[in-house]
């Protein structure tokens, strides 16, 4: 099971991520996860969102290139450890994570989200999947 992400091309420059957030809050888009990575010229915002649909049409309509593409979700415990044990299922089943990020949601259950991409997703996925790791759908992310 797989959720959509969208990466985000951003220019580094003052007010271009700026600018891209409000894009987004201003259409009523919610995201739920963010992560930035750059480098001297432009950055990648890749995010996870409520409205996919909404947040594409947003953003392209702004000239902001965008592109959808699958990512995991899990659910963890939000314990020391728990990010450990997914990431020596993954090792031990030979897939190699290509980048991942985390986040909490205050109020919801004890536990912690995790997004991640690996080089065979659906390897991954499988790999977790069989080892009674919860895989978030898209509908989670919406009610999150």
């Amino acid at each position: 099971m797989f959720i959509k992400q969208l990466s985000v091309f951003v220019e580094n420059k003052q007010g271009a991520l700026s600018q891209i957030i409000s894009l987004l809050s201003n259409s009523g888009v919610n995201m739920r996860a963010v992560s930035i990575a750059d480098t001297q010229d432009f950055g990648i915002l890749r995010i996870i969102v409520n409205d996919m649909d909404l947040a594409i049409n947003t953003l392209k309509d702004n000239n902001v290139i965008v592109r959808a593409n699958h990512v995991i979700g899990v659910e963890l415990e939000d314990k020391p450890g728990a990010l450990s044990r997914v990431l020596s299922l993954l090792t031990a089943g030979g897939v190699n994570v290509e980048y991942m990020y985390a986040f909490v949601t205050p109020g919801s259950s004890d536990g912690a989200y995790l997004v991640l991409r690996a080089k065979h997703n659906e390897k991954a996925e499988k790999i977790l999947s069989e080892n009674n790791i919860k895989m978030l759908s898209e509908d989670d992310i919406k009610n999150m």
